[in-house]
């Protein structure tokens, strides 16, 4: 091997390993996921989860069969003390860092359910995330009432 062609692969190989980080795709991980029962179709319901991620990234979309849009809501305490809804485009995940969607606070509100969601079932959701990672999981149904699955 000339020495031209050593150094060229040493080069190659210097900027492969220098740019490996920015192509990797992020370890999410997913827990406490759930959601609660809808009273009817034509109703939004909400889901809720925990993510923890590797690397910053960002979930920027969820899709599921039984939804026309999911859309991720945080709350927003306006001037007049009064919290209200806000959609975001996406959810921050830094490196480590969990993040919460719970009752009263950051959730996924499902719109346009094609059928209301039933106490006992699972609702399938992919998730999709900027570095692009996309996970497929299913959360656990429950009641109309329940605050969390550690109920």
């Amino acid at each position: 091997m000339s020495e031209g062609t050593y150094q060229m692969k040493i080069t190659i190989l210097a900027t492969a390993l220098t740019l490996w980080p920015f192509f990797a795709s992020a370890d999410v991980t997913i827990s406490d996921g759930w959601a609660r029962a809808s009273l009817l179709a034509s109703r939004p319901a909400a889901a809720y989860l925990t993510l923890i991620s590797d690397q910053n990234d960002q979930l920027v979309a969820i899709t599921t069969p039984i939804a026309g849009n999911v859309t991720i809501h945080a709350v927003d305490t306006g001037d007049d003390g009064v919290n209200r809804m806000v959609e975001i485009d996406a959810l921050d995940l830094r490196s480590g860092e969990p993040v919460t969607l719970a009752p009263g606070s950051m959730h996924l509100m499902l719109m346009g359910l094609s059928e209301k969601l039933e106490e006992g079932t699972d609702l399938p959701l992919i998730l999709t995330f900027a570095s692009g990672a996309r996970m497929e999981i299913s959360v656990p149904v429950l009641g109309p009432g329940a605050m969390g699955p550690q109920e």
